[in-house]
C-alpha cells in the first residue's frame, strides 16, 4: 500500500510540474510574441502633420474646396458633400449636396449628409469640434504648391486604398513639371496680383501661383516683399518697388468676376500715373488668369494651370 501511495504521489508531482511549465511557456510566449495590430486599420498623416486613424475605409467623404473634390472624384471616392458654387457645375457633381465653402461652412448641411470624414483647409480647425461631435473625422489639406497637391493626392489614395491610382496621377504631374523647357533668355519679370475690387495683394513664391510661376520659368518681382501676417502667401503691393523692378507682365488672380477685377485694377492704375510707365502696361501685358485654375485649388488640373502660366510667359511682347 505504501508503494502505491508513493507511486501516486510521484505521478501527482509530475503533473503539477508539467502544468507549471506549461503556464510558464505561455507567459514567455505572450511576452516574446508582439501583439498583432488590426490589419484593417488605416493611418494617414494630414497637412497639419497629425496622424488620423480609421478602422476601415471611410464610407463617405465631404469636401469644402473644389480641388479636393476633383482629386476624390478622380480616385472614385464616394463624395456626399461638395463646395457651394455660384456658377455652373459639371453634371457628375450635380447630385452631390452643397455644404458651403472654407470661409462659410454650412454645418446644417454637413450634419445632413453626415460623412465619415470631412476634408478641409487648416483654417477650418476653429470649427472642427462642431462636426467631430457628430462622429465625423476631419483631415486637413493644403495647396500652396504643386507638391502640396501631390501630397493630398497621396493622402486620399491611402485613405481610400487607391494608392496605385494616386501614384499614377502624381507621376503624370511630375512628368509634366520635369518636362517644362525653360527659356534660354532671361526669365520674364512678373507681378502676380491676387484680389477683388479695392483689395489687391502680391502673390509670393510660397503661394500656388508663385510656385507655378517658378516652375514655368518666370521671375516673381515680389519675391522679397514682406508677408502679410494673416495671409503669409501674399504681401501688400509696394508701388515704389513695383515701379523700380518694372515687370514685363502683370497677372491678375481672382475667384470672383475676372473682368470686373481687371476693370477695377485698371482703375487703380489710372489713379497712379506711375503704373503707366511699366513695360507690362505699355505693351498690353496685363492678363487675367482663369479663376478655376488660379483663384482656387485646381486639384489634378494643376497641370492645366502650369500650361496657362507657360503660355502667358511665352506671349510677352
Amino acid at each position: 500500500m505504501r508503494k502505491v501511495s508513493l507511486f501516486l504521489l510521484s505521478v501527482l508531482l509530475l503533473f503539477v510540474l508539467a502544468a507549471c511549465g506549461s503556464e510558464k511557456d505561455k507567459a514567455e510566449a505572450t511576452e516574446e510574441t508582439p501583439k498583432v495590430e488590426d490589419s484593417t486599420a488605416i493611418e494617414v498623416k494630414d497637412a497639419t502633420g497629425e496622424t488620423v486613424v480609421f478602422e476601415e475605409i471611410p464610407e463617405s467623404i465631404a469636401v469644402l474646396n473644389s480641388g479636393d473634390l476633383d482629386i476624390l472624384l478622380a480616385l472614385g471616392a464616394n463624395v456626399t458633400g461638395r463646395p457651394t458654387s455660384s456658377g455652373p457645375v459639371a453634371k457628375e457633381v450635380e447630385g452631390i449636396t452643397e455644404i458651403g465653402n472654407p470661409h462659410q461652412p454650412n454645418f446644417e448641411k454637413i450634419a445632413e449628409v453626415h460623412p465619415s470624414v470631412l476634408a478641409a483647409s487648416m483654417s477650418f480647425k476653429q470649427h472642427a469640434q462642431n462636426v467631430e461631435r457628430q462622429g465625423t473625422k476631419v483631415v486637413y489639406t493644403k495647396a500652396n504648391s504643386i507638391a502640396d497637391i501631390q501630397e493630398t493626392i497621396q493622402l486620399f489614395g491611402q485613405l481610400f486604398q487607391k494608392e496605385s491610382e494616386a501614384e499614377t496621377i502624381n507621376q503624370s504631374i511630375t512628368e509634366k513639371v520635369n518636362g517644362v523647357e525653360k527659356a534660354e533668355t532671361d526669365p520674364v519679370k512678373t507681378l502676380l496680383v491676387y484680389g477683388a475690387p479695392g483689395t489687391y495683394l502680391a502673390a509670393l513664391p510660397n503661394s500656388l501661383s508663385g510656385d507655378l510661376l517658378e516652375k514655368a520659368g518666370g521671375e516673381n518681382i515680389a519675391s522679397d516683399f514682406p508677408q502679410e501676417e494673416s495671409y503669409p502667401q501674399y504681401a501688400s503691393l509696394s508701388v515704389e518697388k513695383i515701379i523700380e523692378r518694372n515687370p514685363e507682365v502683370v497677372m491678375l488672380i481672382t475667384h470672383g468676376d475676372p473682368e470686373a477685377v481687371k476693370e477695377a485694377f485698371e482703375g487703380e492704375m489710372e489713379k497712379n500715373a506711375a503704373w503707366k510707365n511699366l513695360d507690362a502696361v505699355k505693351n498690353g501685358n496685363v492678363v487675367v488668369l482663369p479663376s478655376h485654375l488660379f483663384g482656387t485649388n485646381p486639384g489634378t488640373k494643376v497641370t492645366d494651370a502650369l500650361d496657362v502660366m507657360i503660355e502667358n510667359l511665352a506671349a510677352v511682347k
